[in-house]
């Protein structure tokens, strides 16, 4: 395009010459129409030459003001682009648009709903474990964790922790209600006849040495039979009275209990002892590295068959949660509004990274570099306008020189 351009302006420069040659030799009328047109196009040929130039560099490397203007306006250059982008393509209201249109979830069905897709997580997953695994198998990961366990176990107050969990699982009388579900299961269970019948000829059978005394055998298994139900009697009570003595005697040990292990030293002492003696003992660690070659040789033994039953789970669980998403509707559209309404926070934070990221790809390009890009992409389109001037400024000076011949 450059050449054509040229060809353009050296043909006028020649058609110019030739007319002003036959003008001194006193040719034809049109030979003075033939040079204003070819004089006109010349310097619309030479301007716009210089104007497109000046975009890229200094027109003949002369240090003429206002030329080479990308090269000196590159920083601004940047930051007008990153502007640009971000406020036309990145413009909250304009991603809501997009993302509402989107509809996110209901995609994320379809997707996961494909068999193949399924099939494709699986084995991303079967390779993902493979890799966590091969690393967390190695022997300086392993010490690493196993000090850092030690050294947060050391670190751990067991006797105060059990008072703290137990105080959780007894706050509100919840130690009562696990009191309620025993008792009421061991009474149901000493009611059975069956049952009693059985502890009775046991315990009859224990008493037989008792002979000797004047307890016979039916008198033996007539006094277990009442024992085995006034106990099943009493844990009935037990269980049905909330004000029962025997429940406030329990729920006063608890809560002695729950005081004693947070801040008797004697417990709290014990339970250091506990706590250092299962870290220094050679048997625990021994049995704990045993657990893990087993899990970690089955999970390998698993995840290197071609229908690893990890994959199968992977895959079968993904097109399970695409098949439940794809019918419920109501599960899509919350899905869609939390997307929604996370999307502003996160478009207006990563945003300005962008901006800032453009802008400082662009200061960073090299100077030639980035014009040459430049003239590579846009230059074929600011060739015309050189094309353009010439044809344009021929027509201007046809209509000058005719609006001179007409006043004089």
């Amino acid at each position: 395009m450059k050449r054509v351009a040229l060809a353009l302006l050296a043909g006028a420069a020649v058609l110019y010459a030739l007319a002003t040659w036959q003008e001194s030799r006193g040719g034809h009328a049109v030979w003075g129409w033939v040079g204003a047109f070819a004089e006109a196009a010349m310097v619309g040929a030479i301007a716009d030459w210089f104007a497109v130039v000046a975009l890229f560099r200094h027109p003949l490397g002369l240090p003429i003001p206002h030329t080479a203007i990308l090269p000196r306006s590159k920083a601004r250059l940047g930051a007008n682009l990153a502007r640009f982008f971000c406020d036309n393509f990145l413009g909250t209201a304009q991603v809501l648009a997009k993302l509402r249109a989107f509809d996110a979830a209901g995609r994320l069905a379809a997707w996961l709903s494909g068999p193949a897709q399924a099939e494709r997580l699986g084995r991303l997953g079967v390779a993902a474990a493979g890799q966590v695994l091969a690393a967390v198998d190695d022997q300086r990961l392993r010490d690493f964790l196993g000090r850092a366990a030690a050294a947060g176990l050391r670190q751990l107050d067991f006797s105060r922790t059990a008072g703290q969990v137990l105080e959780t699982l007894t706050a509100e009388g919840r130690h009562q209600a696990m009191l309620d579900a025993v008792l009421g299961h061991a009474a149901q269970w000493l009611e059975d006849e069956a049952l009693q019948d059985q502890l009775t000829d046991a315990i009859a059978q224990e008493v037989k040495a008792l002979r000797y005394v004047g307890l016979d055998q039916v008198a033996a298994r007539l006094a277990t039979r009442k024992l085995v139900a006034s106990i099943a009697r009493a844990l009935g009570e037990t269980a049905a009275d909330p004000a029962h003595p025997l429940r406030q005697r329990f729920d006063a040990y608890m809560q002695g209990f729950v005081q004693r292990l947070q801040q008797d030293p004697a417990f709290i002492a014990r339970g250091e002892r506990l706590r250092d003696e299962l870290l220094a003992h050679d048997g625990l660690r021994d049995y704990l590295d045993g657990l893990w070659r087993q899990l970690r040789d089955w999970l390998q033994a698993d995840l290197a068959r071609p229908d690893s039953a990890i994959g199968q789970r992977i895959a079968g669980l993904a097109a399970s949660v695409g098949e439940r998403l794809a019918s419920d509707a109501a599960m899509r559209a919350w899905l869609n509004e939390q997307l929604a309404q996370a999307a502003p926070a996160a478009i207006d934070r990563w945003r300005e990274d962008i901006r800032r990221y453009i802008e400082e790809r662009v200061a960073a390009w090299d100077t030639d570099e980035l014009v040459a890009e430049l003239e590579q992409h846009v230059g074929r389109d600011l060739q015309f306008i050189r094309i353009n001037g010439t044809v344009v400024g021929g027509l201007v000076g046809l209509a000058i020189h005719a609006i001179t011949l007409a006043v004089t």
